[in-house]
């Protein structure tokens, strides 16, 4: 790879809020300057999962993100693709976000489900983050179980020489006790920065539009974190 290093945004698991901390991301540095779009290298589920479109319609822009591949299974893409009877290719997909990030000033990998999701062929998410030469940020639950998973996800990327810039934890709410613990202990037990993002989903009488998601995240995430991104001053 040459060019721009990728952020990949990456999880510890199915449904921890990848693609809102991505638009967050997305927004925030867009907001700053920078030419940033989102790669969602393969969408499972869909219709009517579609993060790319959640992500450009969170940035008001069309181009905002974009994703080369979906697949209707709601499924992990390798056995997705098989249960639809479709070619998915390890290959396809790697080169397609190479043109994208080839393209792009400042593009953002946004992962599907956890690293060892299988994807394609042999290839896992981790295999692709790692052959993208990307920083990852690890997005991850606040409750109880999320130090294990947490800490053995982290153990998966530095195995693979994959440089880490923080981990994110998604929905803090700060209610039980291991919410209140777990950010420190999880800066204790992997050496990372942790960021926290509250809850931004409105209760049952309203709507949060993809906009005020990515906003709510743009604001929670700190200046620090900003900072360890592998992003120049914009000109």
């Amino acid at each position: 790879m040459t060019g721009t290093q990728p952020i990949a945004v990456v999880g510890t698991g199915t449904g921890v809020g990848k693609t809102v901390i991505t638009a967050g991301l997305t927004h925030m540095l867009r907001d700053a300057g920078h030419e940033a779009r989102a790669i969602k290298p393969a969408q499972t589920g869909h219709p009517p999962d579609d993060d790319a479109k959640f992500v450009a319609a969170a940035c008001d822009d069309p181009d905002a993100a974009t994703c080369p591949r979906f697949l209707e299974p709601a499924l992990a893409p390798r056995v997705a693709a098989a249960v639809a009877d479709e070619p998915l290719a390890y290959e396809r997909i790697r080169e397609a976000c190479e043109r994208e990030i080839e393209a792009t000033p400042v593009p953002i990998v946004e992962g599907i489900g956890g690293l060892r999701v299988p994807l394609a062929g042999d290839r896992e998410v981790i295999d692709l983050v790692a052959d993208l030469e990307a920083a990852a940020v690890v997005v991850t639950r606040s409750g109880l179980g999320t130090l294990n998973h947490t800490a053995l996800s982290i153990d998966a990327l530095e195995a693979r020489g994959i440089d880490v810039r923080g981990i994110v934890v998604n929905e803090y709410a700060g209610e039980t006790l291991a919410e209140r613990t777990n950010p420190d202990e999880l800066e204790r037990m992997t050496g990372y920065s942790v960021e926290t993002v509250p809850p931004l989903a409105n209760g049952d009488d309203g709507e949060t539009t993809p906009r005020e998601f990515a906003a709510g995240v743009s604001d929670a995430l700190s200046p620090a974190l900003y900072d360890r991104l592998p992003v120049e001053t914009p000109r």
